[in-house]
């Protein structure tokens, strides 16, 4: 399961872009986060912070007509040469590298099917300070059309492993850094797209009570997408979305996968 170990091609950074200025309010109700503005020399940016430790961040959404959407950071010891790869595996490079002040270099970047995500090269600010605890971060999930050339692709920018797993009405790929262990490394997955999917990363937050959590979405403004199933052997998850439309999942793992 995800963690705070960072290594090459670990997701280490989320944040969210929103034209709504009460998304903070919104992800306080669902999961108890506080928000803590960077400054005013960050133009809106600021940290989500829970029990005084940064899980995500929220930023304005900076191009207009541009939608509102979670973004997963990767983790990359040479964003240059990333961004490099990217272009040469048929990606697009929406935002060149660029240091933040010396906390780190940040990009963003589309694959080739159309998935938006990008990467953290770390500099002061090595990545969020907790995942996989309640209301954290703890998985990270690639619906595409083509999962082996999405895998291959991301494979050439930071050597990520994959192992297939059967899931209900599909083989699902459980994705790995490529470093140490392969189970302790896994970190998330790639689906192939379904009916009504679209080709996106989608952030997993652990919580205690899916239904809950979707209650209190629901109560906050949101949408549910997918109401709570359970899953063998993964647990029980559901697909929501916020005020803006930004769309995430929440997982409350079966203890035996613990």
């Amino acid at each position: 399961m995800l963690g705070t170990d960072f290594r090459t091609g670990s997701p280490n950074w989320l944040d969210l872009g929103s034209p709504d200025t009460a998304a903070a309010e919104f992800y306080r109700a669902v999961f108890g986060w506080e928000f803590v503005s960077a400054g005013p020399e960050a133009e809106g940016y600021g940290f989500f912070k829970r029990e005084g430790r940064t899980v995500a961040a929220l930023g304005p959404l900076m191009d207009q007509g541009a939608e509102s959407a979670w973004m997963i950071y990767f983790q990359s010891p040479d964003i240059q040469a990333t961004a490099k790869a990217v272009a040469q595996g048929g990606g697009q490079v929406r935002a060149e590298p660029m240091d933040v002040m010396g906390e780190g270099w940040l990009a963003q970047f589309t694959d080739p099917q159309g998935a938006e995500f990008a990467v953290w090269q770390p500099g002061r600010t090595k990545g969020l300070d907790v995942a996989s605890e309640t209301n954290t971060l703890c998985w990270a999930e690639l619906h595409t059309g083509d999962t082996a050339a999405a895998i291959a692709f991301y494979r050439t920018l930071f050597g990520w492993r994959s192992q297939p797993m059967d899931a209900p009405g599909m083989t699902y790929e459980v994705l790995s850094v490529g470093e140490g262990d392969q189970q302790d490394g896994s970190f998330g997955g790639v689906a192939p797209l379904q009916d009504s999917d679209e080709t996106r990363w989608v952030p997993y937050f652990a919580v205690a009570d899916v239904d809950a959590v979707t209650t209190a979405v629901t109560g906050a403004g949101g949408s549910v997408l997918m109401p709570g199933v359970d899953v063998p052997d993964v647990g029980r998850i559901a697909w929501l979305g916020d005020r803006a439309g930004a769309v995430f999942a929440v997982l409350r793992p079966d203890p035996r996968m613990g």
